[in-house]
């Protein structure tokens, strides 16, 4: 099954049990993937769908944070709950030592020496580690990586 199949089949279930929470999470991912479907005229593919649930969940922790600094914990309650319910349809992630592992990998295949090349590099690991690893804490890697070469 696919994993927009799967989402879609996650909503019907959520509305026959009255999951209102839920189903509104679920609704507005249902949404994000048919408007990058519209704008870009394709049909997404589960790589396609993880893309838009990451750019969700980093949507969701950027204003859990603005939420708890300004004092709103209902607001970030609700998010936190988003997050929830969008990271069940995440891959599994990948350990810290694969991660470096594939980063030392790609530093060796680019060639790359100083974080000038730090863009050959992380385009080598991000189709391997897209929805599997935090890109944030990957870029981190190589830039160390590249650093202390």
């Amino acid at each position: 099954m696919s994993l927009k199949s799967r989402i879609s089949e996650d909503m019907k279930t959520a509305m026959k049990a009255k999951e209102t929470a839920r189903l509104g999470a679920i609704r507005l991912l249902m949404a994000a993937m048919k408007q990058k479907e519209v704008d870009e005229r394709i049909e997404l593919d589960d790589a396609g769908v993880v893309a838009v649930i990451e750019k969700m969940l980093k949507q969701r922790k950027d204003s859990i944070t603005q939420y708890e600094a300004a004092k709103r914990q209902d607001l970030a309650d609700a998010e936190k709950f988003e997050v929830e319910v969008l990271s069940a349809y995440m891959p599994a992630g990948l350990p810290a030592e694969e991660v470096a592992a594939i980063v030392a990998t790609a530093v060796a295949e680019s060639g790359a020496r100083t974080p000038a090349d730090m863009g050959k590099v992380m385009a080598i690991v991000k189709p391997k580690l897209a929805g599997r690893a935090d890109m944030g804490e990957v870029s981190k890697l190589v830039k160390a990586k590249l650093s202390s070469n």
